[in-house]
């Protein structure tokens, strides 16, 4: 049976105090839309239907950018959940197969729990997820009845017996888009809210006779954002379940409760991360690196065997090819940097080709923007670049080519050249004391006339 993924995500999130809508508001360097989708990704899905409101635009145009496919339509009045996930009737009037209905401010839903509520579908009409709460507080309460679900009571409607149940209702719901089309269908509003609710499809396909189950997953899974401190809580979440996978996987994480890792971070094994490393999107290291303390990494990709601080910064396009040693204080942006190849510290690299076995000496800059364009620096294999050499762009150094301490290279440098741009040393003995002299009694003047 094929799948269609429709996630909720109209509403504005007042709680959040913020003028974005709620579900872009960020979990790992993505907003936690993303989260959902790409839970909802791992099956494949026929058709992954967005339900947007607030903020429509800017909704649209990330779940679109983490699917291009995807479908994004408006609830332009907000009238309950049901009401939302009937916003995806009209796109998938030519689907045949079962509809998950997620919601995009509960980013943690695993894969795994969504394939074990489309095994439920096969047996039931209707699937709900639910969780034991350890705080059950005032969550709706899953009545069962064996494997059954029997209905789903509100804690205000719940009697004493009810609220003891621990058995709570996630919101999240699988149900064959036939089905589910006609329950909404019957779905009304007479409730205190005058809202239509999508929880009210149980009792409804109970009454017709049809089978309704509910599956069960960890109460993290189902951890709903509705305020700052929920997306802080989020966040730890994350990054906690984030960094014990990468312990499974055989990386080493120094101090883990110290390295922040975003939603698509990608570490292989043998590799050792020292405290206080951010890693930013887009991010790959390869087996066997050593990424050292308080470097920051974003958009970038380290191959096998290659080390990277302390304090350096790697930006989006930065691309290091195997046994690379970027050293402290070491910026490199749109840069390849080829094998072997030595940054050591205080140097900036930017929109530039290095070759290979290339040592780059402490202060080197490739001068990429004259203030309006961004040039390219070419630096071919085994070359020397000198200690505080300025590359201005465009620009290239040859193979075995070196630069001499200090230089300003605005010309070519051929293969097995040295460039040498740089004023003659002039030296003047004894001008140095005589010069000291001069300057302590302007400042000795200075001083009695301010007194």
């Amino acid at each position: 049976m094929s799948t269609a993924l429709v996630i909720l995500a109209a509403g504005k999130g007042t709680r959040m105090n913020s003028d974005m809508p709620k579900v872009l508001h960020q979990i790992a360097n993505a907003p936690m839309l993303v989260h959902t989708m790409q839970a909802g990704a791992a099956l494949a899905p026929e058709h992954t239907v967005v339900v947007a409101g607030h903020g429509f635009d800017a909704v649209k145009a990330a779940a679109e950018d983490f699917d291009p496919d995807a479908k994004v339509v408006l609830q332009a009045e907000q009238n309950g959940t049901a009401h939302a996930a009937n916003m995806a009737r009209e796109t998938l009037a030519d689907f045949d197969g079962d509809v998950i209905v997620l919601f995009g401010d509960t980013p943690f839903i695993s894969a795994d729990t969504l394939e074990r509520m489309i095994a439920a579908r096969a047996d039931n009409a209707v699937v709900v997820l639910g969780f034991e709460a350890a705080d059950a507080g005032k969550y709706g309460r899953l009545i069962m009845d064996g494997t059954s679900l029997e209905r789903i009571v509100e804690f205000a409607d719940a009697s004493d017996e009810e609220r003891a149940v621990t058995f709570c209702n996630s919101g999240v719901m699988l149900a064959k888009r036939q089905d589910l089309f006609d329950l909404i269908d019957a779905v009304g509003s007479d409730n205190a809210q005058g809202e239509l609710y999508l929880t009210d499809i149980v009792g409804i396909a109970r009454a017709q006779g049809l089978a309704v189950t509910a599956v069960t997953c960890e109460e993290a899974e189902t951890l709903g954002i509705n305020s700052r401190a929920h997306l802080a809580q989020a966040e730890a979440v994350f990054q906690s379940r984030a960094r014990v996978e990468l312990l499974d996987l055989g990386v080493t994480l120094q101090q883990p409760e110290t390295v922040m890792l975003s939603f698509d971070t990608v570490i292989g094994r043998d590799t050792v991360i020292e405290p206080n490393v951010y890693f930013g999107p887009g991010v790959t290291v390869e087996s066997g690196t050593r990424i050292r303390a308080f470097s920051h990494l974003e958009g970038c990709h380290v191959s096998r065997g290659g080390t990277v601080g302390p304090y350096a910064r790697l930006r989006p396009g930065a691309e290091l090819a195997e046994h690379v040693h970027v050293g402290n204080f070491v910026e490199i942006k749109n840069a390849e940097v080829g094998e072997g190849t030595k940054i050591n510290h205080l140097s900036y690299i930017g929109d530039a080709t290095l070759g290979r076995t290339t040592n780059i000496g402490a202060g080197t800059i490739t001068c990429n923007y004259d203030g309006v364009m961004k040039h390219h620096t070419t630096i071919g294999s085994n070359a020397f670049i000198g200690s505080n050499t300025m590359l201005v762009a465009p620009v290239s150094v040859g193979n075995e080519a070196m630069t001499g301490s200090g230089s300003v290279i605005t010309k070519d440098v051929p293969d097995a050249a040295l460039a040498l741009a740089r004023a003659d040393q002039v030296t003047k003995p004894g001008v140095a004391r005589k010069l000291f002299d001069i300057l302590k009694k302007k400042k000795l003047k200075r001083d009695q006339e301010s007194q």
